[in-house]
């Protein structure tokens, strides 16, 4: 039997990715993809997280110079 590259088998599905036919509550949410996700890169999202602040804190107090 040959199976082509277009076939997506349970075994071939990606890990993280919820299966189509599985019951609701063994789907992971995106949500929780999302959370997993940024445990296991913190670092990374720390620094957005610190960034966006800083961006966002910096565009406030431009705005409240500029609007004196």
């Amino acid at each position: 039997m040959e199976e082509s590259a277009s076939q997506v088998t349970p075994e071939t599905r990606a890990t993280d990715e919820p299966a189509a036919d599985a019951p609701e509550e063994e789907q992971a949410s995106y949500v929780k993809l999302a959370m997993r996700n940024m445990v296991r890169k913190k670092g990374t999202s720390l620094k957005h997280f610190f960034l966006s602040t800083a961006g966002l804190l910096g565009l406030l107090i431009g705005l409240a110079y500029l609007t004196r």
